[in-house]
């Protein structure tokens, strides 16, 4: 296999709509998915990563190979601990061996600040999963604590936006009533130890639910003349702060006002089915290269202003074993042969020509990674972490009336969320009107603000 030749990243400059310097992506983490057979080996993604200035990487298990390649590099990982190890992760003498098998050997030369414990659990309706998932961060934090090293390694687990059974307005966000007996006792236990919540908010999935009612520059950060919270009068010009900030009221309807929250997951598709609404390379480039610019203006959610945004873009490659719809295998920044999936207009992203491809696994695909045909579902990765199956995607319908001066106008509105479990982890939310209540059909859009179910390896 040739080595990743990114050079000329340096030299070139894609002419778009900003360009953009490559400390710029220093402010943001980026999801390093290996759900693939093609993908180019670590030593080779290394250069990759640093030709694009990036200095934080979240994996989905503690793979050996990308955490001895990065030695040395400064590169921070959050490393990640399986859904399926986290019953046996409920022993603490399992949990130090784990600790000491897979984190420790690689300190101090690579940077390791954080252990995900499963991902997404409280969402897959899994009882015992769910049981297992704060005795698991308990044993791992108190391996940490034994060893040494959790001063410099904090423990925490990632949650759906689909934990909330309340997003709109954002300031009424609360979670569902049936994960609070799991997630008062995670957030106590948390707060102890000054650990974020992590949150997964996917924007994408509410305008591909009802691209005809979800308008598409308020998904993807473009000019447009928002919405304000009819109850804070805060104004909203983006649908991920608007998530954001439902997770803050919903912890703050626990008791946790002053939580610290972390987008452990975000990103758009560059390509999709048919039925797949918006998943195209303008519409990636957009999001994404517009998320960038705004993290680096240093400014907070409307709620939560002075609070640095910590976000990490789902992914760096397209993953073509990812099973599920052709999205699935398309949220990569990048190709497996190491060009960029699409022009982001960022330096390092850019310009890369054909003669920079190269060689990076037996199955690369004809179109240079962009993947359609769906995969057989994998039992797992080749690095042994689990794989799931997307859950189907079911939100909530709220109507929003818009009046002329751009605010909301909500009388009348009767809200009877009644949460319907299905399997494999789906949901339904329904809104009812009383028979002959006047409303004037608007732009209902915040409806999608947080109920997606959406369950990612």
């Amino acid at each position: 296999m040739e080595r990743l030749r990114f050079c000329s990243f340096l030299f070139t400059l894609a002419l778009s709509e900003f360009v953009c310097p490559a400390a710029l992506v220093c402010s943001i983490g980026i999801n390093y998915g290996q759900i693939a057979n093609n993908l180019p080996s670590p030593d080779n993604v290394v250069p990759l990563v640093k030709s694009i200035g990036a200095t934080k990487l979240k994996l989905y298990d503690a793979d050996p190979r990308v955490l001895r390649a990065f030695a040395s590099t400064g590169v921070e990982f959050i490393v990640g601990l399986g859904n399926e190890y986290l019953s046996k992760m409920r022993d603490p003498d399992r949990a130090e061996a784990w600790v000491k098998s897979n984190v420790q050997p690689f300190l101090p030369a690579t940077k390791i600040t954080c252990i995900t414990i499963g991902n997404e659990v409280l969402t897959f309706n899994d009882s015992t999963l769910s049981q297992s998932l704060l005795p698991a961060i308990q044993s791992v934090h108190t391996a940490l604590v034994n060893l040494g090293l959790d001063k410099q390694i904090s423990v925490t687990t990632a949650h759906s936006l689909s934990t909330l059974e309340t997003s709109y307005p954002p300031s009424a966000g609360a979670f569902r009533r049936d994960l609070t007996v799991y997630l008062s006792p995670i957030l106590a236990f948390l707060t102890k130890i000054n650990s974020p919540f992590l949150i997964n908010a996917y924007p994408y999935f509410a305008y591909k639910a009802n691209p005809k009612q979800v308008p598409l520059d308020f998904v993807l950060f473009q000019a447009n003349q928002g919405v304000v919270d009819p109850v804070s009068n805060l104004h909203y010009d983006n649908m991920l702060f608007a998530q954001i900030d439902a997770v803050y009221s919903a912890l703050a309807a626990l008791g946790y006002k002053k939580f610290p929250v972390q987008i452990s997951e975000t990103g758009w598709p560059s390509k999709g089915d048919a039925d797949e609404a918006g998943a195209t390379p303008d519409n990636a480039k957009k999001y994404n290269g517009n998320l960038l610019k705004l993290v680096t203006q240093k400014k907070g959610t409307p709620m939560r202003p002075s609070s640095d945004l910590n976000i990490y873009v789902f992914a760096l490659f397209n993953e073509n074993m990812k099973p599920g719809p052709t999205s699935e295998r398309n949220y990569g920044l990048f190709k497996p042969d190491g060009s960029p999936a699409y022009a982001l207009g960022i330096v390092g992203f850019d310009g890369a020509s054909s003669s920079n491809k190269t060689s990076a696994g037996a199955g690369n695909s004809e179109d240079g990674g962009n993947s359609s045909e769906a995969p057989p579902t994998p039992s797992s990765s080749s690095t042994g972490y689990l794989s799931i199956s997307p859950a189907t995607v079911s939100l909530l319908l709220i109507d929003v009336f818009m009046c002329l001066s751009g605010h909301w106008n909500f009388t009348n509105l009767v809200d009877d969320r009644s949460l319907i479990q299905g399997g494999g982890g789906r949901c339904e939310t329904r809104m009812h009107h009383q028979p002959g209540y006047f409303w004037e059909p608007g732009l209902a859009f915040f409806y999608a603000l947080g109920l997606e179910f959406k369950n990612r390896s």
